[in-house]
C-alpha cells in the first residue's frame, strides 16, 4: 500500500495530516460553492484542518467559538455608537460573505438558536445573507464557504443540530488518527523523537478505550502535543503526561490515580 502524502506546514499554511479524503472532499466542496459540516471530537484537528484549507485556497478565514450566548447579531452586525454617531459594524459572518472569505462556526449546536435563521439562506441555494437592520442582501460570491463543526459525543437532547440543517452541508466525520498518523503528527508539531511520539500515542490509545473511568472526553491529540512539547523541552515524561495529558479529563481523584497507573504501565518511569 503507498504512503499516504501530507502537506509539511508552511509560514502560510498550517501543518496539517490528512486522515482520508477530507482534503479533497473540502476542495471540491469550495470549488462548487457546498458548505461543509465536520463531526467529531474536540482536539481531533478540526480546527487544524480548516486553518489549513484556508490557507491552501487562499481565502480569508473568519473563526468563530460558538457559545450559548452567541446570537444572530454577534454574526450579522449591530449598531454601535461612537464619536456622538451610529454606525454600522459587520459581524464576522458578514464580513466573510462580503470578502469572498470561509466563516468557520465551531461547535455550532452550542450558538443560540436563532442562529439556524441567519445559515439557512447562505447555506443553500440562495447563498443570500439578508441584513435586516440595514435593508441590505448580500449575495455570497463565488469564493465564499460556509463551514461549520460540532462534537456528536458531546451533546444533549436540546442541543442537537436538526436535521433539516443538517442537510444542507456536505458531512464530514472526524476521529482520532490512526497511530501511525499521530505519531507524524506529535513528531511534526514538536520535534520529539519518534520512539517516544509512539509512547504517547499509545498512551493516549490506552485512555480512549477506558470505559470504567468517569471520562466526559477522551484525551485528544491536542492534548498529547502539549505533553509531547512539555517532554521535548526537558520535562519529566511521567510529569508532563500526568500535567499535560491526565489532569485536564477530570477532577475525580480516583479516576485521575487510574489514568496515571496506565501512564507509569506504558512510560515504565
Amino acid at each position: 500500500m503507498a504512503t499516504q502524502a501530507f502537506a509539511a506546514a508552511t509560514p502560510d499554511t498550517p501543518f496539517y495530516r490528512p486522515q482520508g479524503r477530507e482534503t479533497e472532499v473540502f476542495r471540491h466542496a469550495h470549488r462548487n460553492q457546498l458548505p461543509v459540516l465536520i463531526k467529531g471530537p474536540t482536539g481531533c484537528g478540526k480546527t487544524r484542518f480548516v486553518e489549513h484549507m484556508a490557507a491552501e485556497l487562499g481565502r480569508p478565514l473568519y473563526t468563530v467559538a460558538c457559545h450559548d450566548d452567541l446570537s444572530a447579531a454577534d454574526l450579522v452586525g449591530r449598531h454601535l455608537i461612537g464619536d456622538g454617531a451610529t454606525y454600522w459594524s459587520d459581524g464576522p459572518l458578514t464580513r466573510a460573505v462580503r470578502e469572498g472569505g470561509i466563516c468557520y462556526l465551531d461547535e455550532v449546536v452550542e450558538a443560540r438558536k436563532d442562529t439556524t435563521v441567519v445559515l439557512h439562506p447562505l447555506s443553500d441555494d440562495r447563498r443570500i445573507l439578508p441584513i435586516d437592520r440595514t435593508g441590505e442582501t448580500l449575495q455570497a460570491p463565488p469564493e465564499f464557504m460556509l463551514v461549520v463543526s460540532y462534537n456528536p459525543g458531546y451533546q444533549n437532547l436540546l442541543k442537537g443540530m436538526k436535521t433539516s440543517t443538517r442537510q444542507r452541508f456536505v458531512g464530514l466525520r472526524f476521529n482520532f488518527p490512526e497511530p501511525a498518523a499521530e505519531r507524524d503528527i506529535v513528531v511534526t508539531e514538536t520535534g520529539l523523537d519518534a520512539e517516544r511520539a509512539d509512547q504517547l500515542v499509545e498512551l493516549a490509545n490506552r485512555m480512549r478505550r477506558l470505559e470504567d473511568h468517569d471520562i466526559e472526553e477522551a484525551a485528544s491529540t491536542r492534548l498529547v502535543v502539549h505533553a509531547a512539547t512539555l517532554i521535548r523541552d526537558g520535562f519529566d515524561p511521567v510529569a508532563a503526561c500526568e500535567n499535560a495529558l491526565v489532569e485536564p479529563l477530570s477532577d475525580d481523584t480516583e479516576t485521575l490515580d487510574g489514568l496515571m497507573e496506565v501512564v507509569h504501565a506504558v512510560l515504565g518511569d
